[in-house]
C-alpha cells in the first residue's frame, strides 16, 4: 500500500550527480578472474562483458561520511531516508553498444522517483535511480535501479528469509550451479567499491542484521545470469536485461542460475539450494 511521500523525500526528485573513470584492462580482468573464466590478457579496445558498468564512476564517499553498515551517510548520495537497512531491488538495463577497454567513462545518476510503501514487514521506500553510462561522449547504456529501505531487523528470529517460492513455469534449457564464497563476495565488494558490511563482516549481518550468512550481492547474482546468458550466445549479446531480487543468498550456499529461451530472448532466474527462488530475471536478444 503507497504512503504520502515527506516533502523533504520529495526535494530529492531529480537532483543527479555525475562521476567518470575510464575502464582498464585491470578493471575488466579483474571481473573475469572473479567469475573463474580461463580468458586471455585483456588488450585495449577488446569489449568488456555486460556488467562490467557496475565497476565504472562508482559515486564515492570520504571515510569520514560513511555510516555504520558501511554505506555513505544518507543525505550524501541518497535521500535521508529514515529507515536504518537498504538492498539492491533490482535494474532494467538498455544495453546500446558494447564498453570496451580504454573507454573513458561518464556515469550521470538522477534520482527519478521515492516512493513509500506499507508491506507485511513494516513500512518500505522504494528509491528508483536513473543511471546514463557514456563511453567516449557516446550512450552506451541506461540502467533504472530501484533500491529498498526496510525497517530494522527482528533479531529475535535470526536467518529469517522468504518463504519457497513456485517452481518456474517451464525447466531450465541450460543452467549452471556455483558456491559464492566469501572470497567471491569480498573480490566483487572490492571491484564495486561497496563496503555495505553485510557482504564481507560475520559479526554484523548476523548480530546487527540478523540474517544468518553474508548476502550475496544483488549485481553479482544478475552479472552471474548475464555471464550465463553469454556462455551460450556470446559477451554483449543481450538489448535488454531486467532483473529482480526476491529473497536473500547466502555466502558458501548453492545457487543455481536457470534460463529458457523465450519469444524474444531469456527468461532467466537464480535459485537456492533449499528451493528459494533468489532473483528472477528477463532478458531481450
Amino acid at each position: 500500500m503507497s504512503q504520502p511521500l515527506d516533502p523533504e523525500l520529495a526535494a530529492w526528485i531529480g537532483r543527479s550527480a555525475t562521476a567518470s573513470d575510464v575502464v582498464t584492462a585491470a578493471m575488466v580482468d579483474g571481473l573475469h578472474v572473479t567469475l573463474d573464466h580461463d580468458v586471455p590478457p585483456v588488450r585495449e579496445g577488446a569489449a568488456a562483458p555486460q556488467g562490467i558498468h557496475w565497476l565504472c564512476a562508482t559515486l564515492k564517499a570520504r571515510a569520514r561520511d560513511i555510516g555504520a553498515d558501511g554505506h555513505p551517510h544518507l543525505g550524501l548520495l541518497l535521500p535521508p531516508v529514515k529507515l536504518p537497512r537498504r538492498m539492491w531491488a533490482g535494474s532494467v538495463i538498455d544495453f546500446h553498444r558494447p564498453i570496451r577497454v580504454g573507454d573513458r567513462i561518464e556515469r550521470r545518476s538522477t534520482i527519478r522517483s521515492i516512493t513509500p510503501k506499507t508491506g507485511s514487514a513494516g513500512p518500505l521506500v522504494f528509491v528508483e535511480t536513473g543511471h546514463e553510462i557514456h563511453a567516449n561522449g557516446v550512450l552506451s547504456l541506461g540502467e533504472r535501479h530501484t533500491i529498498v529501505f526496510r525497517g530494522p531487523p527482528d533479531t529475535s528470529l535470526p536467518g529469517k528469509t522468504a518463504s519457497k517460492a513456485d517452481a518456474a513455469d517451464a525447466p531450465a534449457e541450460f543452467s549452471r550451479t556455483l558456491r559464492p564464497d566469501p572470497v567471491m563476495l569480498f573480490r566483487y565488494s572490492a571491484l564495486t567499491f561497496n563496503a555495505h558490511r553485510i557482504h564481507y563482516d560475520y559479526p554484523y549481518v548476523t548480530q546487527v542484521e540478523g540474517y544468518r550468512g553474508l548476502i550475496v550481492h544483488g549485481p553479482l547474482i544478475a552479472t552471474l545470469l548475464l555471464d550465463l546468458a553469454a556462455s551460450r550466445y556470446g559477451d554483449n549479446a543481450l538489448k535488454r536485461f531486467s532483473f529482480r531480487g526476491v529473497a536473500p543468498a547466502y555466502g558458501d550456499e548453492p545457487l543455481t542460475l536457470e534460463a529458457r529461451k523465450t519469444a524474444d530472448g531469456l527468461a532467466l532466474g537464480a535459485v537456492s539450494g533449499d528451493g528459494r527462488v533468489i532473483t528472477t530475471a528477463e532478458a531481450v536478444l
